[in-house]
């Protein structure tokens, strides 16, 4: 029987919560982050590997996280970025045709540290009430823990997309006949996976130039998801200045923030995000009502959106809290949303949106790509 290793998470404000740790051993007993919740009931593989999870520790507020083991198909990137796990209830055994692997082993290999037996609903509401904020949990005494959690920048202000970007570009192929370059901010494999359905797909790091873009002779261009705040990602922005107009854009959740404040709306940082599987979104041309996948801690301001100087048309709203949720250029072939229609996990509601892509490039073919 594994020894039951004591642990806390204390949060900046001071707030105590008792557990054990599960999972690797972090440094000196200590891992700090911003602590956010998701409230998906399975995808825990998938949400932990999801690099948009930069910088944040994730609180499952479903209890019981594990059951269903692990394996090597849903991974949704090369490793975890989050800072690590909180959970109420972890599986002691794996039980589903498809798992290949332990939970628990899943953290180790991944070199994620976590704390388990956690109150997640009171720690939910708590987060609910007074926002995300840094933490730090871990074996560490409780002074230590607390020290760690002040001194935790957190996510504002901070380039996050340059610590989970490819290193170098790299080609997904496809049967299909566009050419598509993808941005990495922080990709998905299930948004991979999507956009192959519509052509070969070169991916480039983040800070690869328009020009370096354009001499892969797109017929379109991707901007992918992303950790953290969009506002220090200037050199992004001007990159898809450059772009806007020269080739069909689609953006999804930190790709559609920025291709929103390129066009010259503001963004700003909710109180404790979107993070699950659950969302209502209605799109606003025929009110039809989506069930969405998001993970996002900042959002698009819907009255510089929908100013006179910005040229965007508002697409779709969260039913939640009418936060922005997608817009259409109304000068240049271009739009995003704010949520996931990739899903990995959620619903497959919002999966046509690729389709309307493939019909964005194909309505502005300039002889690029597959032609």
């Amino acid at each position: 029987m594994n020894q039951i290793r004591e642990a806390a998470l204390v949060l900046r404000d001071g707030t105590i919560f008792e557990g054990e740790a599960i999972g690797a051993e972090a440094p000196k007993g200590v891992s700090t982050g911003e602590v956010v919740f998701n409230t998906v009931m399975s995808g825990y593989q998938e949400v932990i590997t999801d690099p948009s999870y930069a910088g944040q520790i994730i609180t499952f507020t479903y209890p019981h996280i594990g059951n269903y083991g692990v394996n090597s198909v849903d991974h949704e990137s090369r490793a975890a970025f989050c800072r690590g796990v909180i959970i109420r209830d972890p599986a002691r055994r794996a039980s589903n045709y498809r798992s290949e692997g332990e939970f628990s082993d899943f953290l180790k290999a991944n070199n994620l540290a976590g704390i388990a037996g956690i109150d997640t609903r009171r720690l939910t509401r708590h987060i609910r009430d007074l926002g995300a904020m840094p933490g730090a949990f871990g074996t560490a005494d409780e002074d230590t823990l607390l020290a760690a959690a002040k001194a935790e920048p957190g996510t504002d202000g901070l380039d996050l997309v340059s610590t989970v970007t490819c290193d170098e570009p790299y080609t997904v192929a496809s049967d299909g006949p566009r050419k598509i370059v993808a941005m990495d901010f922080g990709i998905k494999t299930s948004i991979l996976n999507q956009l192959k359905r519509l052509g070969t797909i070169e991916v480039v790091p983040a800070s690869t130039s328009s020009a370096e873009i354009m001499a892969h002779n797109p017929d379109g261009v991707f901007l992918s998801n992303g950790p953290g705040d969009p506002e220090p990602l200037g050199y992004i922005r001007d990159t898809i200045g450059e772009l806007l107009g020269n080739v069909p854009v689609f953006g999804i959740c930190l790709g559609h923030q920025l291709l929103a404040s390129t066009l010259g709306a503001e963004t700003y940082k909710l109180a404790f995000g979107h993070h699950g599987g659950n969302q209502p979104v209605k799109r606003l041309r025929d009110g039809k009502v989506e069930i969405t996948s998001q993970n996002h801690n900042y959002a698009v301001t819907e009255e510089s959106l929908t100013s006179s100087e910005v040229k965007a048309d508002l697409t779709h709203i969260n039913l939640n809290d009418n936060t922005v949720q997608g817009l259409s250029c109304s000068e240049v072939p271009a739009f995003s949303v704010q949520y996931h229609p990739e899903a990995g996990p959620g619903p497959h509601d919002s999966r046509y949106l690729f389709d309307d892509f493939e019909q964005l490039m194909a309505a502005n073919s300039t002889g690029n790509g597959s032609n």
